[in-house]
């Protein structure tokens, strides 16, 4: 006893990983996710490839791990947020694909909406900006475009999740229909200061509160798997959206502490605390998580809010570098490329290829490459590439210590491409400051599975969590500050070009 399953579902694969009860991995199994692209800025996932994937790595895992499904003490989820599900109650089946939460099919209603007023009643009630980010009018596009589905939703005969609730309701085989403040808290629906489903917005999003999932705290037992999915009834014990999982996976617990997610994006949460930071740089504030609500009393029922930068285009631009240009055979060969220049030539690269996200928000830029002369290798594109991710998380970091008010000395670093040495690099030079990488780096899967071990008694509280967290590797910054502010004001120069680029 005392193994974790962390199913881990994420935008470009899903995996299953068992830790045991230090919080170490003791098996990992994993499956890509086919992408599917209908319509330019249309991006899709199958729900049912996403529930068979998911099961086949946990059953994998399990095995791998020479364990038992009995042998486990619990499962928790962590997901890829704000892809927005529909399916019927009495079959379980989806009524159409996921929407992806890079999808950009609704730009145009969330500027409609802009237009009438309502960024502001938005922004106060659930954090958020109003975007096509968000899953709220996902949800009302598959309402309005699939056949018949809003008259089913009026009758009460379809349910709505994110990946977390659609994971849930598929292992219990339909038992649970829920999801907690981390996931709900993305949707543009919830209200964040009352920790509940807000009849106003529903009512602005056209939503029927009949396909709604219950929110439960985000460390909390909801049930059980059957026999039929995990192979034995395994206490569901923790759900909690990908970001958020990753902070806690970090021990980002103390507030004003801060972590970068190098995934498909890249998303920099600082912790702060109890009480929502209202941003004033056009950051998100969110839900962390909820604890259990007899642990914890003195932070208001366990609960953290963080405020959240999101860059939509992290290991994606690799990817597109990878699949779209094909300059690179696999994601792991741009270090090399990247290093075999000393710079890039004054070369930038905006990977705005789904628009931009913080601190700027304009669904309407699209990807730039500036810079080029006759002496422009495909090296310096790749350290570019690089670069421009960097650049914007230093956007990000820039606005979030302006909201927070505080000065960070440290950024912890996790996701697949934190694996790059030269990134990381070109990270702590950016930022000025420390850029510090765990040895164990799945620590979105890692946050899950320590949530459903607090919610076990694995582990007594948070504290006991955060003597786990070591130190792989410190990158220290090297640039002088002259430098790092005339990379700045050059990479102001190309944003501005990519601006609004898809409506002239």
């Amino acid at each position: 006893m005392g193994f974790l399953l962390a199913l881990d579902q994420g935008t470009t694969s899903s995996r299953s990983i068992v830790f045991d009860a230090h919080g170490q991995i003791k098996a990992m199994a994993q499956q890509p996710l086919t992408q599917h692209f209908p319509a330019p800025g249309h991006i899709e996932h199958d729900p049912i490839e996403i529930w068979q994937s998911q099961q086949q790595t946990a059953l994998a895992a399990i095995t791998q791990a020479q364990i038992e499904p009995a042998d486990l003490t619990a499962v928790g989820i962590t997901n890829q947020r704000e892809t927005t599900v529909l399916w019927s109650r009495a079959t379980g089946q989806p009524l159409a694909n996921a929407i992806v939460w890079q999808d950009r099919r609704t730009v145009e209603r969330c500027l409609a909406l802009r237009a009438q007023g309502h960024d502001e009643l938005i922004m106060r009630k659930t954090g958020l900006l109003l975007d096509a980010y968000f899953s709220a009018t996902k949800l009302a596009w598959l309402l309005d475009n699939v056949p018949g589905a809003r008259q089913q939703a009026e009758n009460g005969e379809l349910a709505f999740g994110t990946i977390d609730t659609w994971l849930t309701w598929q292992l219990t085989e339909g038992a649970a229909h829920v999801t907690d403040p981390s996931n709900a808290s993305r949707t543009l629906l919830f209200d964040i200061h009352r920790l509940q489903w807000d009849e106003e917005l529903l009512a602005l999003f056209d939503i029927p509160a009949s396909v709604l999932p219950t929110v439960v705290p985000s460390a909390h037992v909801i049930g059980t798997s059957t026999i039929k999915t995990l192979g034995a009834n395994v206490p569901l014990a923790a759900r909690i959206g990908d970001q958020q999982a990753a902070t806690v996976g970090q021990t980002c617990f103390t507030p004003g502490m801060a972590k970068n997610t190098y995934g498909t994006g890249c998303f920099l949460l600082m912790n702060t605390g109890a009480t929502p930071a209202k941003s004033r740089h056009r950051l998100l504030t969110t839900v962390g998580w909820q604890l259990p609500e007899d642990q914890h009393q003195e932070d208001r029922k366990g609960l953290a809010y963080c405020l959240e930068g999101s860059v939509f285009m992290g290991g994606a631009t690799v990817q597109w570098l990878r699949d779209g240009l094909e300059l690179i055979e696999t994601a792991s060969d741009i270090e090399a490329l990247a290093a075999s220049v000393p710079d890039t030539g004054d070369v930038f690269l905006v990977p705005a290829l789904t628009g931009l996200g913080a601190p700027i928000w304009d669904g309407e830029a699209r990807g730039l490459l500036v810079g080029m002369t006759r002496g422009t290798t495909k090296a310096h594109i790749a350290r570019a590439a690089l670069q421009g991710i960097a650049l914007q998380v230093a956007d990000v970091l820039t606005a979030m210590q302006a909201d927070a008010q505080t000065e960070l000395t440290q950024l912890r670093v996790d996701g697949g491409a934190s694996a790059n040495n030269l990134l990381m690099q070109i990270q702590a030079d950016l930022l000025g400051i420390e850029v510090v990488r765990p040895k164990i780096t799945e620590t979105t899967a890692l946050g899950a599975a320590y949530l459903a071990g607090l919610t076990m008694g694995v582990w007594a509280d948070h504290d006991a969590l955060s003597e786990y967290w070591t130190v792989d590797r410190v990158f220290e910054p090297t640039w002088s500050s002259d430098q790092r502010q005339t990379m700045l004001d050059r990479w102001k120069q190309a944003i501005e070009r990519s601006k609004g680029w898809s409506n002239p």
